[in-house]
């Protein structure tokens, strides 16, 4: 919530979104330094759009806005956990200008509402850099918890880089 008592919601990707979410992902300055990853394909998310609409029973993406202004995007998508279970693995770009105000711990907190409310898994997981504290503490905020380091987990910007795993599952919920 901002000063003038706006909350952040989150809502479907509109085409009007697309431009905007590929200078998010497709942009060294507007992604920060913990979510580059370098170019990509520059007509992938209108693609995925036009099919899917952003949203399928494994993958899914939703806009976080305040008072109407778009703040970036979370995504989860669907991760096996054992041979008949699965977890939802979730994630959040937001625009440098949104960040550091409580806008991504509370995109995360309504996501994870989100997919407990309209899904029937059990946990949802997130992974960040060991040396992205901002986003440590966001998800701590957010309710989850720490879990563990994953040593060598991700690749950017030319090396191997260690995440932190953080998660919450649905009994969590009950203790807040």
């Amino acid at each position: 919530m901002d000063d003038d008592g706006v909350r952040v919601e989150l809502r479907p990707v509109a085409e009007s979104d697309l431009g905007f979410l590929e200078r998010l992902t497709n942009d060294p300055v507007a992604s920060g330094e913990h979510q580059w990853f370098g170019w990509h394909d520059p007509g992938y998310l209108r693609r995925r759009w036009l099919e899917t609409g952003m949203l399928t029973a494994e993958t899914g993406m939703l806009v976080p806005t305040l008072g109407g202004r778009v703040l970036g995007v979370v995504s989860w998508h669907r991760s096996r956990t054992g041979p008949t279970s699965y977890c939802w693995n979730m994630g959040l770009v937001l625009v440098p200008e949104a960040r550091g105000h409580g806008y991504g711990t509370e995109a995360q907190r309504l996501l994870v509402g989100y997919l407990f409310a309209h899904t029937q898994l059990n946990r949802v997981e997130a992974t960040t850099e060991t040396g992205n504290r901002a986003e440590q503490r966001s998800l701590e905020k957010a309710g989850f918890t720490r879990e563990g380091v994953l040593r060598g987990y991700g690749f950017r910007d030319g090396e191997w880089r260690d995440h932190v795993v953080y998660s919450v599952v649905r009994s969590d919920l009950a203790k807040n």
